[in-house]
């Protein structure tokens, strides 16, 4: 829902109902991922997809069917269904979508949870799914850190899935549970998708050369909150880095230290190392390998990879940490300019965030999406 929560709300806030498909599971090679979302609204108008093209009519029709009988549906596409070809899910894959009628009245709390979105407050919405009695589908619960609102139908319901949408949040994961019908861990009749809305993931990129003006355009692009830092203020300027965020002035190894201490890193953050100097890189390094984060990658030749390893070694750093290096950075595309290169790191960046071996797909078989 993210992708289309702005639009939904400017409607909401205007008193126009909308029918709302979100994709809540996915199997095999499904094109989107859980928390996908399209809605269609009063006139008609399409924000957003759920599957890339593939369903989009069906689930179009769905979504004008549940506006007008006030009744959410739990519906499957797939290669496992008779019609699979005749809604258009062509690539092999399954994907269930929930699509239920948004408006001021069946979603009250809409307004907190974009109130705590803008303010990069993490938030997740949890909707009963399925259930044996149908009165208690479509009952929702806003999970925060450190307070919920609404019910599910029963304390012993809110407690277990209080618990489990926390997990969720603390991740950054967006997906189905499954539980009893008054929540017990093992059991079935009742299953809650939980859709976590959290503040995007940093990206750190250190060294204020033309290779961090590309990479700070190319990690906006993907979403990330990109942060340029050097200690050099003449090439620290946010001028040069207009697609960064924020561009900080500060001794590498020192500003990430402290934005580690201040709980503003954690195991979403990328860090790319551009700044081809061992006064600058190595005590930055020493700092970065030893954080739980994302990914660490330091831009040089072999010579240069060679060099800096020795030097990590010299500050006492073990082999463990010293294997979290990506260097020299990226997967090898051949690339030579820095909007190259820097499709090179982010390309690294998603192959080991989704275990991808960064092959051509055409060399490859067996299902494209994981």
């Amino acid at each position: 829902m993210h992708d289309v929560l702005d639009e939904l709300y400017k409607r909401w806030s205007d008193g126009q109902p909308v029918g709302l498909g979100t994709v809540v599971s996915t199997f095999s090679s499904a094109p989107r991922a859980p928390g996908a979302a399209m809605l269609v609204d009063s006139g008609g108008e399409v924000v957003g997809s759920v599957s890339g093209g593939c369903v989009e009519g069906a689930v179009y029709e769905l979504a004008q069917q549940v506006m007008s009988e006030h009744t959410p549906v739990l519906q499957r596409y797939g290669v496992s269904d008779d019609d699979a070809f005749a809604v258009g899910l062509t690539c092999g894959g399954i994907i269930d979508v929930y699509v239920e009628r948004i408006d001021k009245e069946s979603m009250p709390e809409l307004e907190d949870v974009v109130e705590s979105v803008h303010r990069g407050e993490p938030v997740a919405v949890v909707t009963v799914i399925e259930h044996a009695d149908g009165g208690r589908l479509g009952r929702r619960m806003i999970v925060w850190p450190d307070r919920t609102k609404g019910t599910l139908g029963s304390a012993r319901v809110d407690d277990a899935v209080v618990d489990d949408a926390r997990g969720l949040l603390a991740t950054g994961r967006t997906g189905t549970l499954h539980y009893g019908l008054e929540g017990e861990r093992r059991g079935e009749g009742m299953s809650v998708f939980v859709n976590t809305f959290e503040p995007p993931p940093r990206m750190l990129v250190f060294g204020a050369i033309d290779f961090a003006a590309a990479m700070a355009r190319m990690g906006s692009y993907l979403g990330f909150q990109v942060t340029v830092c050097d200690a050099r203020p003449v090439f620290a300027t946010a001028s040069r880095f207009p697609d960064a965020d924020e561009v900080v002035v500060d001794w590498p190894h020192r500003y990430l230290k402290a934005e580690a201490e201040a709980g503003r890193i954690d195991r979403r953050t990328v860090v790319a190392v551009l700044t081809h100097d061992p006064k600058f890189d190595v005590p930055l390094l020493e700092v970065a390998l030893r954080l739980d984060i994302g990914y660490v990658g330091a831009m040089g030749s072999r010579r240069t990879h060679d060099d800096r390893i020795e030097r990590l070694r010299e500050t006492g750093m073990t082999e463990e940490e010293l294997s979290r290096l990506s260097s020299p950075i990226g997967l090898d595309l051949g690339a030579r300019t820095p909007e190259e290169t820097a499709v090179s790191i982010a390309a690294e960046i998603i192959a080991l965030r989704w275990g991808g071996g960064g092959r051509r797909l055409a060399d490859l078989s067996g299902r494209i999406h994981g």
